[in-house]
């Protein structure tokens, strides 16, 4: 049984092209759907008062059910008309075949010929429309693999949490830090942080991501060496900042036990790369894998999340898994007519590239999720900031949503004004619960702060949508020089997503929902979502600076604004020498 959408379904005109045809058509602005997308954006002048006004069952009709996530869209600019010409979009850009393509193991990350298969991270068996239970890929077993794995790290944690394991002078490890940067360490920080709730076992998690030596400085200043186990996440246990925070924390380790040995029992690895983790002094049978199919940003759910398993334990583990897993069913198994998942992905297109959006808001209404907003941020502008097609030719359109974000109700006392009353077109996605884990009696002792929590949450939407007349304003006995300071202009998109309370279940869902959006949003740019080479090229430069940096090189970085700078550095070096 698979979820039902609460909406009806609707009527558009399907014209499909192979995904990856990059010869159907020259940008994707050329085509009479993008086209025609364009000329509705520039005619419209609705505002979201009269599109409820002249439906009154819009907000049923716009809200939708997937896994235990109920979805609101019927606060955004949207209408038949739209959505019929945003889903021929997506079929003019080959949406459908490229799902399927995603889910069945296809080298869909065309630039560095892989695979794209973190959803098997979370599946009991594959997508496949055979109805088979594995999915093989390239030769390999994955589904086998990925459970393999899954079983290794829940012995592995059992093992840690129930005092079996212990530290090198006999006391249980009480005390996880997660060496890493990047996917390796936004995910499993975030994650641990949104589900503190769950950690039963007494096994605190730190993470260390910052080079800057106060990062590794101040966590090692707060732990015991004696109850602490380092894990180091790296893909090809290659990046100079990780690496040099694991050396760091092994030399600390070994002058507060006074011994090489302890290493072994305090240091695991999670990497692609046995002989590197060999040479770091991790033996390998103390290694966790993952896959160069599992891009860094989309681990969470691999052995990436070995931290995360640790202080919520395998079974919440597998809960946050199977919450992962609803959202991949739904997005594969329901049409693109009324895929709520779909629809998010081309809503962000129709702001950004139609509407000209300036950013889109992410806007938690939760205190444990307020590392949300910095997580999402990886997941889509790394993905998604691409000035060039798949087949490598330069874009003509904006490709990327830059989300950002804090928890409520702290950002309403920050930047919400700007969201009111500004003039940049900023969506917003809402998320709430219904139910916390905690609550405390309001001022009368008697209400509840989490009723005054999402009293705020509902009110907040309610404004951006509906806005306040002067004619409203006034009618409150306003002072009428006052009044145009109080408007509230309105119409402005909002998303709500609720859920009953934060489980692991739900947080799951939540990050799938946000990872399929991405997928949806560079099938339609016609961007490799799954590449990084930005990022790369930054790795690179700094590993052939730092010999100038560090003063081991004369200064010659072949432009006059970096020699200027590394001079200025090098000279205050010397000083505080």
């Amino acid at each position: 049984m698979y979820p039902k959408l609460a909406g009806s379904c609707r009527a558009y005109e399907r014209k499909s092209v192979s995904f990856n045809d990059v010869s159907s058509f020259a940008s994707i602005t050329t085509t009479p759907e993008w086209q025609r997308l364009q000329a509705l954006a520039d005619e419209q002048d609705f505002h979201l008062r009269s599109l409820f006004q002249s439906d009154p069952d819009r907000a049923r009709r716009w809200s939708f059910s997937a896994g235990e996530l109920h979805l609101d869209l019927s606060k955004n600019w949207i209408d038949d008309n739209i959505h019929n010409h945003l889903l021929a979009l997506a079929e003019r850009a080959g949406l459908r075949e490229a799902r399927e393509k995603f889910f069945s193991g296809v080298h869909i990350n065309n630039t560095e010929d892989r695979a794209v298969l973190h959803t098997a991270l979370r599946a009991p068996g594959s997508f496949l429309s055979q109805g088979t239970q594995d999915l093989l890929v390239d030769g390999q077993n994955i589904t086998q693999d990925v459970h393999t794995e899954l079983e290794k790290m829940e012995r592995f944690a059992t093992s840690l949490r129930d005092g079996t394991r212990t530290g090198f002078t006999g006391k249980q490890i009480r005390t996880i830090v997660n060496i890493g940067i990047g996917g390796s360490d936004l995910g499993p920080a975030f994650a641990a942080l949104a589900l503190q709730e769950y950690n039963t076992a007494g096994i605190h998690a730190e993470y260390v991501s910052n080079v800057d030596p106060a990062d590794m400085s101040d966590t090692l200043g707060v732990v015991d060496p004696e109850t602490t186990l380092f894990i180091v996440s790296s893909k090809s246990f290659g990046t100079q900042e990780t690496l040099s925070n694991a050396t760091a924390a092994r030399r600390w380790l070994i002058d507060k036990l006074g011994s090489a040995d302890a290493v072994a029992q305090h240091f695991v690895a999670v990497s692609t790369n046995a002989d590197k983790v060999r040479e770091f002094g991790i033996d390998p049978d103390n290694m966790f894998v993952f896959w160069d199919w599992v891009g860094g940003r989309y681990s969470v759910t691999s052995a990436i999340g070995l931290s995360l398993m640790l202080c919520i334990g395998p079974e919440d583990f597998r809960r946050f898994l199977d919450g992962f897993h609803a959202i991949d069913d739904y997005f594969y198994r329901t049409d693109l007519s009324d895929n709520v998942v779909v629809l998010m992905g081309l809503l962000g297109v129709w702001y950004t590239n139609f509407h000209g959006a300036a950013s889109h808001a992410i806007l938690p209404y939760s205190q444990h999720l307020r590392r949300f907003p910095a997580y999402l941020q990886q997941l889509t502008m790394e993905s998604n900031g691409k000035s060039v097609r798949r087949n490598g030719t330069g874009v003509d359109y904006t490709t990327g949503e830059i989300y950002w974000g804090q928890a409520g109700t702290n950002g309403q006392h920050a930047f919400f004004q700007l969201l009111h009353q500004g003039k940049h077109l900023i969506p917003a996605d809402f998320i709430g619960f219904a139910r916390p884990h905690n609550d405390l009696a309001a001022i009368d002792g008697e209400g509840s702060l989490h009723d005054l929590l999402m009293s705020n949450f509902f009110a907040q939407s309610k404004v951006m949508a509906f806005g306040r007349t002067a004619q409203e304003v006034a009618a409150e006995g306003v002072a009428e020089e006052l009044v145009p300071h109080l408007v509230m202009p309105g119409n402005r998109p909002t998303t709500t997503i609720l859920a009953p309370k934060l489980t692991p279940e739900v947080l799951g869902s939540l990050i799938a929902l946000y990872e399929h959006i991405t997928f949806v949003q560079g099938v339609i740019w016609d961007v490799n979502s799954f590449d990084q080479w930005g990022v790369e090229l930054g790795k690179t430069q700094a590993d052939e600076l730092l010999p100038a940096v560090s003063g081991a090189e004369k200064i010659d970085s072949g432009d006059s604004s970096t020699d200027h700078l590394l001079r200025w550095y090098r000279k205050q070096r010397q000083n505080n020498s």
